[in-house]
């Protein structure tokens, strides 16, 4: 630092030397101001990654806007369906509900069967061939398979796959593997997350399928793509009034498409992130920063006013300051830049675990970049304004002489004078915080904002658990649900209920409806399920089993909202198979529900509204977990047999994904929280050592020993911090709550709760980081030249 160029002015000089001397200092808030632009650049720039990454690919592959199934309507209706107005190209399909009996695997995979149309490509829903050539027309059984699938189970062109499709058992051959645009997120019926094992997607040529499910010159579902002025209710509308006679439940949206509604919840909790954490990061940033340059005017008072003497303009000490901040904050901006690229191009990785893009590649938007750089250097220049005003408004005769000594005789410091319960250490330690009350009051925000943060993030975890039990282990606790091509009598569940393995079986049955109430109108499906039923139940918050009346209709408490029901009031049920009865339901109850949303009421009140006999959809089956191998088989073997699914593959995959997933973006925040809290902490003693350096060399002179100056010293952090985290555990209370309705969607609602671990582990990290920083503060106390810092001042 001796020998700097010449050609330097005397100020960008001492602009150096100031920079190395409080290096440790500048780094620490640099680290802060990164945490800010690394979240930042995270969020959004895989946020604008993730919306071009699927516009591209849905543009790209033709993904549909509409969905029209059906049970069987002639294929004569597609040119109905493209005369449609704002219909831009629309085709007809079969998709049919399979089970495969995978090699190496007991337990039954489900997925679905899609036709392709005889010849070339879709018109809509293009498929991404990774590799190998799609059916040939004619072919029998020649398969595309979706790559999550096949990649599950080794599967490579040439392989065969068994597949039962309504009944019959075919060996499919696989000649290509894909990705498609409807199954980004490919998850089964009653899936939290995807399991690649154990749901599959294949596609067949046209001819090929309908043959094998007794579906020639029909359809059983239609495909649309809007042009860019279509209105969706009229077409909707329109395509219902079409379908219905033929037993068309409803056509639907992208908003109900399952695949795309999970995407969609992804990029909302993105922008929720990236909404809520950068500002905390800033603003503690901008604190450190003017606490920094105070401290750093009040010691250069004097030599302030000799550069004023000397002819130096206000202009040219507020620029000497600004620039000293200046590259804190850049290299703060730097350093977060590299960060947040580097875990962008992680979590992009991650990304492409669950969501089955052909690329996603980590691109923050330039204007991301411009935004984040601005906001950063506005709030830490703006951090530092008010102490360089202080600065240029010092005149030379002012600045010269000391600064007048603090007041200790008004009302408090009087007050803490006189109190003889405290020893005179103890009472230096209060009157320096009155002496600085502002900065006190700041540092303690600060370590609080630390500790709220650290208590946000791991309150996801907590109300994932809490949702987890209650989903899983209250509400349906049942091990094996087996649904069936089509409602059967009370026979099918006793031919399951006597199966090798099965310890209890409980029925249920599913019917699609239209709910009206007033004007708003849902979608939903009714579950009736037995009154006194243990393997499958609706909850309370409290897991408490809520049961309609006689009747009636219990709804979650989403849906309801979304019709403006309350308990008491009756609803329409437009049923949208079979007959098609409309039902005057009343409701008996409306309680949360975590996944999904929820219609429900007693299969015997069902069966008898719908004057169709004791028939059951499926049924709840309790396994001996021992004997689970021959169930499957029969399963695997029973014609009637559309879809399986396994509790605790469920539970598994999803414990697997929390500790893969959400456990690394929790440790990032963790650490970016640490980065706070040391940062606020390290700054505030090292602050409180560089201004009381003679105060303390003076009691070690008068007999105080290194234990006794060390307290003084680092005793005020301790006040401020056990101040700080009730206030932090407050706040962190706040932002869980927050958090935890910001991050609910459609698919489900992510409960409010913080464990009381949760609390201490937060508290117990601030404290930690606290010791520590105050320790590498202590190690400068006990190597402090008595002498040298007597002169300063003198």
């Amino acid at each position: 630092m001796n020998r700097l160029p010449a050609w330097m002015g005397a100020l960008d000089r001492k602009l150096v030397r100031e920079l190395w001397g409080m290096k440790t200092q500048a780094l620490a808030i640099a680290f802060v101001i990164a945490g800010g632009v690394a979240v930042h650049l995270l969020a959004a720039g895989m946020l604008s990654s993730l919306q071009e990454t699927r516009r591209a690919y849905y543009e790209r592959y033709l993904f549909a806007d509409l969905w029209a199934p059906t049970v069987r309507a002639p294929q004569r209706l597609i040119a109905d369906i493209r005369a449609i107005d704002g219909v831009q190209a629309a085709t007809t399909r079969i998709r049919v509900p399979a089970l495969f009996a995978m090699e190496g695997m007991s337990a039954p995979a489900t997925g679905e069967v899609l036709s392709l149309p005889d010849v070339g490509e879709a018109a809509v829903n293009r498929l991404h061939l990774v590799r190998g050539r799609l059916p040939v027309a004619g072919q029998r059984d020649e398969a595309v398979v979706l790559q999550a699938f096949a990649d599950a189970h080794g599967l490579e062109i040439g392989d065969t796959v068994p597949a039962t499709l309504y009944g019959g058992r075919r060996r499919l051959t696989v000649v290509g593997i894909a990705l498609s645009p409807e199954h980004v997120y490919a998850i089964g019926p009653g899936q939290f997350v995807p399991d690649d094992r154990l749901f599959g997607v294949l596609w067949m040529r046209r001819g090929a399928l309908a043959q094998a499910v007794n579906q020639d010159e029909a359809f059983n579902e239609a495909v649309v793509r809007l042009s860019r002025d279509a209105s969706e209710p009229a077409v909707i509308a329109r395509l219902d009034r079409l379908l219905e006679p033929y037993g068309a439940p409803g056509a639907y949206g992208r908003a109900d498409q399952i695949s795309d509604a999970f995407v969609s919840s992804e990029i909302d909790q993105l922008a929720t992130m990236g909404r809520v954490l950068p500002p905390v990061f800033l603003l503690v940033a901008a604190f450190l920063v003017n606490v920094v340059v105070s401290r750093l005017i009040a010691v250069q008072r004097a030599g302030i006013g000799l550069l004023k003497a000397f002819g130096y303009r206000d202009r040219d000490i507020i620029g000497h300051y600004l620039k000293l901040v200046a590259v804190i904050a850049a290299t703060g901006v730097l350093i977060g830049g590299a960060a947040g690229i580097w875990l962008g191009r992680g979590m992009a990785e991650l990304y492409m675990e669950y969501y089955r893009f052909p690329f996603l590649l980590f691109q923050a938007d330039p204007a991301d970049y411009a935004t984040v750089i601005g906001v950063a250097m506005l709030t830490v220049m703006g951090g530092a304004a008010l102490a360089v005003r202080r600065a240029a408004a010092l005149n030379p005769a002012e600045a010269m002489t000391p600064a007048p000594p603090p007041d200790y005789s008004k009302v408090a410091g009087a007050w803490i004078t006189r109190m003889r319960v405290l020893d005179q250490q103890s009472r230096m330690i209060l009157r320096q915080i009155i002496r600085w009350p502002w900065r006190a009051a700041l540092t303690v925000a600060g370590i609080a904002a630390s500790g709220a943060l650290l208590i946000g993030t791991l309150s996801m975890m907590d109300g994932i658990e809490v949702m987890i039990d209650s989903s899983f282990n209250v509400s349906n606790p049942h091990d094996v649900s087996v649904s069936f091509v089509e409602p059967r009598s009370r026979a099918a569940l006793f031919s399951l209920a006597r199966e090798d393995g099965v310890l209890a079986a409980e029925p249920f049955r599913v019917v699609p409806v239209r709910l009206r109430h007033g004007a708003r109108e849902e979608r939903a499906v009714i579950t009736g399920a037995p009154l006194d039923g243990t393997l499958s139940r609706m909850v309370d918050t409290d897991n408490r089993p809520v049961q309609p009346h006689p009747g009636g209709l219990v709804l979650s408490s989403d849906l309801a909202a979304k019709l403006g029901i309350e308990a008491g009031d009756t609803v329409e049920a437009q049923v949208t198979e079979g007959r098609r009865p409309l039902l005057a339901l009343p409701v008996s109850a409306v309680t949360a529900s975590y996944v999904g949303s929820g219609a429900r009421m007693r299969i015997e009140d069902l069966n008898r509204a719908l004057e169709e006999g004791a028939l059951v959809s499926g049924a709840w089956l309790t396994v001996d977990a021992d004997r689970t191998g021959s169930l499957y088989a029969r399963l695997k073997e029973t014609p009637s047999v559309a879809g399986v699914g396994l509790q605790a593959e469920a539970v598994k995959r999803l414990a697997a994904m929390l500790d893969e997933n959400l456990g690394r973006s929790i440790l990032t925040f963790f650490l970016f929280a640490g980065l706070i809290a040391s940062g606020v902490v390290y700054n505030t003693v090292r602050i409180s050592f560089a201004e009381r350096r003679r105060e303390l060399a003076s009691l070690r002179v008068l007999g105080f020993s290194r234990a006794d100056v060390s307290y003084i010293l680092l005793g005020e952090v301790a006040f401020l911090t056990l101040l700080a985290l009730p206030l932090g555990a407050a706040a962190g209370a706040g932002l869980a709550w927050y958090l935890a309705h910001a991050m609910s969607s459609d698919l489900f609602r992510l409960p409010f709760a913080v464990a009381p671990a949760t609390f201490g582990m937060a508290g117990a990290v601030v404290l930690v980081i606290t010791v520590v920083a105050s320790l590498m503060v202590r190690s400068q106390i006990d190597r402090l030249d008595l002498a040298e810092a007597l002169k300063t001042g003198e």
